[in-house]
């Protein structure tokens, strides 16, 4: 079948009757392109009209004509457009073999509107096709026979996906086995997007679209695609693309940069396409900051909101007291691309949505999975409010033919099945003695994250046994390594034999793994002691030649990792990142007490990290625990069995596990010191607490 994927041409008619020929092809495999791919030349971007890459046929170049004009240079089009992708693919040395390209290259003009073809004697050389009939034709004739060894090879040319993989050269790799060695043939499988992803990098929509996955399935990536797109296509448009963690903005500057490149074969126009964080400062570019700036409205910093705000809704506050302080907006980008949505309320996507020009266009991505705790985020219709008329303002729909608003992302191409079952596993306590510790608020969030009941049911009260898929979990995920080295959860005696154990296994990454410093990241479990528990860690890696850096620290906020540096961070900064091999320290601070959600959440997060090895280390008793739960997970072969809860049961774990803001902390830690206190005077006896405590 025949994936159309809906690009911006400007040629209505014939795109789409040219797409509606090939949507009913069941017989080829394959995509076909509307008004991509833009191809980098010495003069800039040449977009191609329509392009189709498939297995039967290899690539066929459409120069559409929308009118009856058939006074148009044929010749000089075809010519231009075959040269164009013949130049781009003859870069790549595996598409070819010494001088010849092994790809099939056709290149018709396709005119559905002319009655009758041009009376020349080219036009056996420059084929013109004006119906279905023609194009059968056609499509028969043209026969790619080595499909079979370059088709995957060539949909990442296309996709631009190879110029990922150059920027991260493996060729010092020497052992056939070695992490080194995995890595490379994972990062290589990882080549192409998929469907979803690829609809979702081109096609746009004259509104608003929103894209919805999990964590790995490559949101990050598909919007640094669609912005570099965007500005190859339309380089005066003014484009923002904003996010809540400051460390991803190297990572989307370098990808958007490199996109661009092989789009117009020069960088970005910075001036145009700006990455820019959503709060921002006098000193930082920020989406509000600028909007308080452009509306002549108090600008409030973290301090100033906290006096108006609880804590956790210092910039949701902030951004509802900037919308309700102007009545007419300053309209001054053309398109705005959100990555971790999740992270900010409607009115900071209100906010958005209002310093846009017309036609609105916003794409707005976030997890599907949030904090595993909270309710998916708010529906389009509740966020954007409604119109004079009581109208919904956004609603989105995919309608047959037109570009995708509403894309999901189903497949997690970072964590492996097992990885990924016990982090939800452990994030959520299936297997914990004491029992649940959160759940979705919607059962049918399960399935949309990838898994499917193998037995029982999603309903309150139900026993339900879950399992990924194949197709949402792919297995060469968790093929290139056995179960017990794709994932390890480590108890120690003390932290000391915890730290020598890391900063040995680091060692032997480095000099045994060929694995490289930016291939490994160290999340420490406790954001608040981060800084003070990993310098004994840093400091024997240091005795070992090994330098490494604290991530927002001894970095740039806005930087994460460098290539020969190990990271160490908390989990804040650890979030939208990934890295090979991922080690989690003082874990079992994640096991129980108060805040129990939040704690597994963090864990939860650290663990997603990886996109091939995870070391979850700790030390003591709650360690124990940990590894006593995962061995559950393990023993099922990462399944999850459980009896799903009622509402009222989800409303008491929720209270009982729920985070608690610092003012409560405090009062609770004062209150306990009181305690103390008193019964050091001898005002409370022990024995009275022990008789409360039975009571409870």
């Amino acid at each position: 079948m025949v994936n159309v994927i809906r690009g911006d041409v400007d040629k209505p008619e014939s795109s789409r009757r040219l797409a509606e020929f090939f949507e009913k092809r069941a017989d080829i495999d394959g995509n076909l392109y509307l008004g991509y791919p833009i191809i980098g030349t010495s003069q800039g971007g040449y977009q191609i009209d329509a392009l189709l890459v498939s297995r039967e046929q290899g690539v066929v170049i459409f120069n559409l004509v929308e009118g009856t004009d058939t006074s148009l240079n044929i010749e000089e089009a075809q010519d231009e457009s075959i040269n164009k992708i013949q130049s781009k693919l003859l870069q790549h040395k595996f598409l070819t073999n010494k001088r010849s390209l092994m790809v099939e290259i056709g290149v018709v003009t396709f005119a559905p509107a002319w009655r009758i073809k041009p009376n020349n004697s080219f036009l056996d050389d420059y084929p013109i096709i004006t119906n279905d009939s023609d194009l059968e034709k056609y499509l028969k004739e043209q026969i790619w026979s080595k499909s079979n060894e370059y088709f995957e090879k060539l949909n990442s040319v296309i996709q631009a996906m190879t110029s990922i993989r150059k920027r991260k050269q493996r060729s010092y790799v020497q052992q056939e086995n070695s992490r080194g060695a995995k890595l490379h043939k994972l990062e290589e499988s990882i080549a192409n997007l998929d469907r979803n992803q690829s609809a979702a990098v081109i096609e746009t929509v004259e509104g608003v679209q929103r894209i919805r996955g999990l964590a790995g399935s490559g949101k990050t990536i598909v919007l640094a695609l669609k912005a570099a797109y965007l500005h190859a296509k339309h380089p005066d448009w003014n484009i923002a693309i904003t996010f809540n963690t400051r460390s991803l903005k190297g990572q989307l500057k370098q990808l958007i940069n490199t996109f661009t490149i092989e789009h117009i074969s020069e960088e970005p126009d910075w001036d145009k396409i700006k990455i820019i964080h959503a709060w921002g400062s006098p000193s930082i570019e920020g989406i509000y900051y600028e909007f308080c700036k452009k509306h002549n409205i108090e600008y409030r910093d973290l301090n100033s909101a906290k006096t108006i705000a609880k804590y956790g809704q210092e910039f949701d506050k902030v951004c509802e007291e900037a919308l309700n302080s102007i009545k007419t907006y300053h309209r001054y980008y053309d398109a705005i691309l959100i990555d971790e949505a999740q992270d900010f309320s409607q009115h900071f996507l209100q906010l958005c949505y209002g310093i846009l020009k017309d036609p609105k266009r916003m794409v707005y991505a976030y997890d599907e999975l949030q904090n595993l705790n909270k309710k998916t985020m708010e529906s389009p219709e509740v966020i954007f409010g409604k119109d004079a008329h009581g109208k919904p303002v956004v609603q989105l729909q995919n309608k047959p033919g037109e570009p995708k608003q509403d894309i999901i992302l189903e497949k997690c191409y970072r964590n492996s099945r097992p990885i990924l079952t016990s982090a939800h596993a452990l994030g959520f306590g299936i297997y914990r003695k004491e029992g649940l510790i959160q759940m979705f608020e919607s059962a049918g969030l399960w399935t949309d994250i990838g898994y499917e009941v193998e037995a029982g049911s999603l309903e309150d009260g139900k026993f339900v046994k879950l399992s990924r898929t194949n197709n949402t979990s792919p297995k060469f995920l968790e093929s290139h390594s056995s179960i017990e080295d794709l994932i390890m959860l480590k108890s120690f005696d003390s932290n000391q034999t915890q730290i020598e154990w890391l900063t040995n296994e680091i060692e032997k990454n480095l000099k045994e793994d060929e694995l490289k410093c930016d291939d490994i990241m160290v999340i420490h479990s406790n954001p608040l002691t981060t800084r003070e528990a990993v310098g004994d860690a840093r400091a024997l890696l240091f005795e070992k030649g090994i330098n490494s850096n604290l991530a927002g620290v001894t970095t740039s906020p806005d930087d994460f990792f460098r290539e020969a540096t190990i990271i160490f961070t908390s989990i804040n900064r650890a979030k939208g990142n990934e890295a090979a091999m991922i080690y989690v320290i003082n874990a079992q601070e994640c096991f129980s007490g108060l805040e129990l959600a939040r704690k597994r959440n963090i864990l939860f997060t650290a663990m997603t990290r990886s996109k091939a090895w995870i070391r979850v280390l700790g030390y003591g008793e709650n360690m124990r625990g940990l590894v006593e739960e995962f061995e559950k997970i393990n023993g099922r072969n990462f399944v999850l069995e459980f009896t799903y809860p009622t509402e009222e049961e989800r409303k008491k774990m929720n209270l009982i596990n729920r985070e608690i803001n610092p003012k409560e902390r405090g009062l609770r830690a004062s209150r306990l010191q009181d305690l103390r206190q008193a019964i050091e005077k001898g005002e409370i006896q022990k024995e009275d607490l022990q008789d409360l405590v039975n009571q409870l």
